[in-house]
């Protein structure tokens, strides 16, 4: 097992992240309370934690298959992620570079655990999402948020709070 420590939660900016469910502002206290057991998916997401889309665009267009200065990245991370971890992405799906499309992979499941993958609502439109790896639950001010790792959170891979009951879904990988 490896135990990792999320350093840096930020607020937010991004196209892909700038859900009014979110929050603004995360005490040092919180931050240190994101430490979790990973022995899953996320923790190759964690080598990627502060690449930006501008200083390290050329890494992320690799990584990811997409420029990510032109184009809302956070699914084609999440596909990335996998892909490295050996496990099955979205990538044969009809629509891959959509977050909502990870609403048909993997198996839905009610409660996360490490390296679920959630899906949020963007925007006003039926097709606009965010997607990322889930990391641990927190209460903040009497109301349960998600810390969610992904790609195009404030324009980079970072650790962003969600409130939990804007979840559209939550997706772990099929048992084979």
């Amino acid at each position: 097992m490896k135990y990792l420590l999320g350093a840096a939660v930020l607020a937010l900016s991004a196209a892909c992240t700038s859900p009014s469910n979110s929050v603004e502002k995360i005490t040092p206290e919180i931050r240190h309370e994101i430490r979790v057991e990973l022995d899953n998916p996320a923790i190759q997401a964690f080598k990627y934690i502060d690449y930006t889309e501008r200083t390290h665009r050329a890494e992320l267009r690799e990584l990811t298959g997409v420029d990510p200065v032109r184009t809302e990245w956070c699914a084609a991370f999440v596909n990335a992620v996998l892909e490295e971890s050996d496990i099955v992405s979205n990538n044969d799906h009809k629509y891959p570079l959509t977050a909502r499309a990870f609403l048909q992979w993997g198996t839905k499941v009610t409660e996360p655990k490490p390296g679920d993958i959630v899906v949020f609502p963007r925007g006003n439109s039926s097709w606009q999402g965010h997607v990322g790896f889930y990391l641990k639950t927190l209460e903040i001010n009497g109301v349960e948020y998600y810390m969610i790792l992904g790609g195009n959170q404030s324009n980079k891979v970072s650790i962003v709070p969600y409130r939990a009951s804007k979840a559209l879904g939550i997706r772990r990988e099929s048992s084979t």
